[in-house]
C-alpha cells in the first residue's frame, strides 16, 4: 500500500532533520539568527541616536545663527526683542526637500517675536551638563500631526535697548534621521547576511568532509557478502567513530556466535536424529516381515522411539539454553528447591534400581538464591543426576549435597553429585563437555554434559567433574577460577576404587538464610 502523500513529505522533512547536516544548520545558524534580530533591533536604535546626535548639531548650529541676528531696540520706554532671520540660518536643510524646517523666536516675555506661533512652547529645562556648551535641550514633540525633533536654545541678547534672554525653538521633521538610520542598518543587515551564508557554507562543507568516513563505512558495509560478520577496522577510523566501530563489532560477533550455534544445532540435529530414524524404519519393516515376534519388534521400536525423543529434547533444551545466554535474568531463585524437585522427579528411576541415595541440603544452603531462571536450574540438576543414574551400577551408592562456600569471588553454592560409576575415560577428558563428545555409554545422548556446560557458563559458574581415584575431567568455566573454595576431589574410598564427582559452583545474589 503506497504511503499518502502527506505522511511522504512528513517523513522526508524528519529525515531531513535528523539528520547532522540539518541539526548543525539549526544548532549554528538559528542562534545567530536571533543574535542578528537582536543586534538588529540594538543597531536600528543606536542608528537612531547617531542620526540624532548629527542633526541634533546642526539644529544648534541653526538656532545659534538665528540667536547672532537678535538686537533689542526701544519701543513705548519697554525693551523689545528683533529678530532677522537670515537665509544662512535654514540652507542647511535645503539640499533635501524631504525634511522640513520651522523655527519660533520668543520675546522677553515669551511673545513670539518671528516664526510659526503654533510651534508647541518649551515647558521643559535645560540640563545641568549637557553635550554643548550652550543653554540648549532638544525633545521630541509632534507638530501638525508628524514627530519632530526640537532644539531649545535660550540666548542671552544685550543692545542699547536693554537686555533679556530670547527662546529659539527649531523644529525638524524626522524623515532624514529615519533614512540615515535605515541606510545604516540595511548596510550592515547585508554584512550580516552574507556572514550568515558563509558560516551556513562553512558548516555544509564541514559536515560533509567529517561525514565522509561514515559514508565510506556504509558503503563498505552495503557491499559485504550476507554471511560477512568480520570486524570492522577500528584503527583507521576517527576517533570519535571508534566507539560505535567497537559496538558494532561487538554486535557483529555476537551474531556470528548465534548463527554459529544455529548452523552447529541444525548440522548435530539432522546428523544425531537421522540414525535413530533410519534404525526405527529398519525395526518397523523387519516387524512387518515378521523377522522376530511381534512383543520382541514392538520393544525395540518402543526403545528407539524413547532415545529418539531423548535426543530430540535435548537439542531443544541445547538450543533454548543458548536462547536464555541472551535474555534477562529470571531473578534470585531459591536452588535448594530445584535441587528437591529434580530428586522428586526422578524419584522412580532411582527406586527402579534400587540405589542408595541421599540428599544432604546444608542449612546455610536452604535460603540462598542464585540469578537464573528456574528452567536452567532444573535442567541443569536432571542432567548430571540423570547421568548419575545411568552410570551407577544397580545396588550401587548415590549421593547429592548442597552447601554454601566462601570463595575469593564471594559467597557460592555448591552442589556435588558423587556416584558409584565406573568413572571417566582419560581419552574422554579433552571433549567432554563438546555435544556428542561422550555419547559412548550405552542409552546416552551425548548432550548432556553440553548442556550443562553451557548453563553453567551462561550463570557465571565453575563446573568440574573428577574421578574419585585421580582427575580427569576439565573445569568448564576457566574464566571464573575459584581460589580458596571448595575442597578439591576427595581422596579414594578403601571400599570404592571407582566413582565420579560432580561438582558446581553458582554464584550467590542474596545472603540466604542465615
Amino acid at each position: 500500500m503506497a504511503m499518502p502523500a502527506d505522511d511522504a513529505d512528513g517523513a522526508a522533512r524528519v529525515r531531513t532533520i535528523a539528520s547532522l547536516r540539518g541539526q548543525l544548520l539549526i544548532g549554528i545558524l538559528l542562534p545567530v539568527a536571533l543574535l542578528v534580530g537582536l543586534n538588529t533591533v540594538s543597531l536600528y536604535a543606536q542608528a537612531l541616536r547617531a542620526a540624532d546626535t548629527a542633526y541634533d548639531r546642526t539644529l544648534l548650529a541653526s538656532a545659534k545663527t538665528i540667536g547672532e541676528q537678535l538686537t533689542v531696540e526701544q519701543r513705548d520706554g519697554r525693551a523689545r526683542l528683533v529678530a532677522t532671520v537670515p537665509y544662512s540660518a535654514l540652507e542647511a536643510f535645503e539640499a533635501d526637500n524631504r525634511s522640513q524646517l520651522f523655527y519660533r523666536v520668543g520675546g522677553f516675555h515669551g511673545e513670539l517675536v518671528s516664526g510659526y506661533d503654533d510651534l508647541p512652547r518649551w515647558q521643559g529645562h535645560i540640563p545641568r551638563q549637557g553635550p554643548y556648551a550652550a543653554l540648549v535641550d532638544f525633545i521630541d514633540a509632534r507638530y501638525r500631526g508628524e514627530p519632530v525633533r526640537m532644539a531649545v536654545l535660550l540666548q542671552p541678547v544685550a543692545g542699547q535697548g536693554g537686555v533679556g534672554v530670547a527662546t529659539i525653538q527649531v523644529a525638524e521633521t524626522l524623515e532624514l534621521r529615519h533614512t540615515l538610520a535605515r541606510q545604516m542598518l540595511l548596510d550592515t543587515l547585508w554584512r550580516q547576511a552574507l556572514l550568515l551564508a558563509v558560516i551556513g557554507a562553512v558548516v555544509i562543507w564541514v559536515v560533509q568532509r567529517t561525514t565522509r568516513p561514515v559514508r565510506r563505512i556504509s558503503r563498505h558495509l552495503a557491499d559485504r557478502a550476507e554471511n560477512d560478520l568480520a570486524p570492522l577496522d577500528v584503527a583507521a577510523a576517527p576517533r570519535e567513530l571508534q566507539p560505535l566501530l567497537e559496538a558494532t563489532n561487538e554486535l557483529m560477533g555476537r551474531l556470528a556466535h548465534l548463527l554459529a550455534h544455529q548452523k552447529r544445532f541444525v548440522r548435530d540435529a539432522s546428523h544425531q536424529l537421522r540414525t535413530p530414524l533410519a534404525v526405527l524404519k529398519a525395526q518397523v519393516q523387519s516387524a512387518r516381515r515378521g523377522d522376530l515376534p511381534p512383543a520382541q519388534a514392538l520393544a525395540e521400536i518402543a526403545l528407539t522411539v524413547d532415545r529418539a525423543t531423548r535426543l530430540a529434547n535435548q537439542l531443544l533444551a541445547l538450543a533454548k539454553v543458548e536462547q536464555l545466554r541472551h535474555q534477562p535474568d529470571g531473578g534470585p531463585r531459591p536452588w535448594a528447591e530445584d535441587v528437591r524437585a529434580v530428586a522428586l522427579d526422578l524419584a522412580a528411576l532411582i527406586a527402579d534400581r534400587e540405589l542408595d541415595f541421599e540428599l544432604d541440603i546444608a542449612a546455610d544452603a536452604t535460603g540462598a538464591c542464585v540469578q537464573a531462571h528456574e528452567w536452567a536450574l532444573r535442567e541443569l540438576v536432571r542432567n548430571l543426576l540423570h547421568n548419575a543414574i545411568r552410570h551407577t551400577p544397580v545396588g550401587g551408592g548415590l549421593r547429592v549435597s548442597l552447601s554454601r562456600r566462601l570463595t575469593s569471588d564471594g559467597a557460592r553454592l555448591r552442589l556435588c553429585i558423587a556416584d558409584d560409576g565406573p568413572g571417566i575415560d582419560p581419552a574422554l577428558g579433552p571433549r567432554l563437555f563438546q555435544p556428542f563428545g561422550a555419547a559412548a555409554s550405552p542409552g546416552g545422548s551425548g548432550l548432556g554434559l553440553a548442556i550443562v556446560h553451557e548453563i553453567v557458563q551462561t550463570l557465571g559458574g565453575r563446573l568440574s567433574l573428577c574421578n574419585r581415584g585421580h582427575a580427569v575431567g576439565t573445569d568448564a568455566a576457566p574464566s571464573w577460577p575459584v581460589t580458596g573454595g571448595p575442597p578439591g576431589p576427595r581422596p579414594a574410598d578403601p571400599a570404592h576404587t571407582t566413582g565420579l564427582d560432580a561438582e558446581v559452583l553458582l554464584p550467590i545474589v542474596d545472603n540466604g538464610a542465615p
